[in-house]
């Protein structure tokens, strides 16, 4: 079974919520990450080179790092959950596009508005003005970000929200999503196995 290398309440939590929803058969590996306030520490123990946290080793002991891959290889893993469109399926691209504006974009871009504020160019709020618009679009027509269907990508953008909610500007629509995610199970199944035991 695959083991999720799992620091309370870090992004890692939303790959806890992403296996509940999966109804996979898991492990957990609580470990410790340095936080943005300089409390924690390296694990030794955790295989993420960076010492970061979410990684998942495989059944065959292979090691994913990096939200957006990790649920990727989840899904695709999972197939019948139905989080994810089959390669084939017409709505396949826009998940990978999800995906990869997590990870590439989404990111970078809050990390630089937030925390590196100095760094905050004209071409980074240009980027997060974009995705603030493709992002509210998107709900719009939802009311999932892939249209009528719930999938991994609300997780991964709506783990986010639940966290930090400001980090994006106030609009309804954010928030009539998140009062659909917030009573799923599966989230409150992973709420409950934060914590390290």
């Amino acid at each position: 079974m695959p083991t999720l290398h799992h620091a309370p309440k870090s992004r890692s939590t939303r790959a806890l919520w992403l296996l509940e929803e999966l109804g996979a058969d898991y492990a957990i590996d609580y470990i410790d990450i340095r936080r943005a306030d300089g409390s924690g520490g390296c694990d030794p123990n955790n295989p993420h080179p960076l010492k970061q946290s979410p990684a998942l080793t495989t059944a065959d002991g292979q090691t994913i790092v990096e939200s957006g891959f990790i649920f990727l290889y989840l899904t695709d893993l999972y197939p019948e959950a139905g989080l994810a469109p089959r390669v084939g399926d017409t709505k396949r691209a826009d998940y990978i596009a999800w995906l990869g504006l997590y990870t590439g974009v989404l990111e970078p871009v809050i990390t630089k508005k937030f925390r590196d504020t100095a760094g905050y160019t004209p071409q980074y709020e240009a980027a997060f003005e974009t995705l603030d618009t493709q992002w509210r679009a998107a709900l719009e027509h939802g009311p999932y970000l892939l249209g009528d269907t719930f999938s991994a990508v609300d997780i991964l953008f709506g783990s986010l929200l639940q966290f930090f909610r400001t980090v994006m500007p106030p609009h309804a629509v954010y928030d009539e999503w998140l009062a659909r995610l917030n009573p799923r199970p599966a989230l409150a199944r992973s709420m409950a196995k934060d914590g390290a035991p």
